[in-house]
């Protein structure tokens, strides 16, 4: 199956996907649930493709992607506090 998103609609997914991994395993340290956070992972490995290079990096040396702190401090901190 191949489902198809415009860029809104993959900036939209990517700020839900951030949220819900972050209600999920915020609190947690050891015990993070891996099944949200690689979900997360694979979601945002599309950002080159959609060109949301303002709000995902990537980390060679990590081998992760992660928001940005453009994305988190303008975008979704209003959501978390």
């Amino acid at each position: 199956m191949k489902i198809n998103f415009t860029k809104e609609q993959y900036e939209n997914l990517i700020k839900l996907v951030y949220l819900g991994n972050w209600m999920i395993n915020a609190i947690r340290t050891d015990d993070r649930i891996e099944k949200f956070y690689d979900l997360e992972q694979y979601i945002y490995s599309y950002f080159k493709d959609f060109g949301l290079h303002e709000y995902i990096e990537y980390d060679k040396e990590l081998k992760k992607f992660f928001p940005t702190e453009e994305l988190i401090e303008e975008e979704l901190e209003q959501y978390i506090i």
